[in-house]
């Protein structure tokens, strides 16, 4: 038997669906593994763009999924809500995989995302310089984009670059 292809061709429509959900997030749900264990973890973050409109976030030493990206920086990211009326289902979401990459707090590129962040996401001023936090930058791979019933993309990484988005 052969299975159907669900995923649609991608084009500017799914590319600048993407972008919107990226552009939009202010947090999403992170999925890790977490060291020694075989099931995944989900844990809610926060997130931002850096300047070349890649998922960061600030987060804690402390936290479960900050140990799991350390022991592999393999990870998922789903962004997108559903609204306030209709079925969730019906709402778009965007799942992306990606590896976490973890951002030295003497690095110069951490000043930049600091500013940047702080920018975007003011609240932060009250721990963005604690000690046990610290910028990751979520390198992505692939996303899927589900647009709602029957709407279903499959895309690369450059089609989430925001130069690749013409619509």
């Amino acid at each position: 038997m052969v299975e159907a292809n669900p995923f649609r061709p991608v084009d500017d429509t799914a590319r600048g669906l993407a972008r919107d959900l990226i552009e939009g997030a202010t947090y999403g749900a992170l999925a890790t593994l977490q060291p020694g264990k075989t099931l995944p973890s989900v844990s809610r973050i926060a997130l931002a763009m850096d300047e070349a409109g890649r998922p960061i976030t600030l987060i804690s030493t402390l936290a479960d999924h900050t140990r799991a990206l350390h022991a592999n920086p393999a990870c998922a990211l789903l962004i997108g809500e559903p609204g306030e009326t209709g079925d969730p289902l019906t709402h778009p979401r965007l799942t992306l995989h990606a590896e976490a990459r973890f951002v030295a707090r003497d690095s110069s590129e951490h000043g930049h995302l600091r500013a940047r962040y702080l920018a975007l996401r003011p609240k932060a001023k009250l721990y963005v310089d604690f000690t046990d936090f610290g910028f990751v930058r979520f390198e992505i791979s692939e996303a899927l984009l589900n647009g709602g019933f029957g709407k279903a993309w499959r895309l690369a990484s450059a089609d989430l670059m925001p130069d690749q988005r013409t619509t």
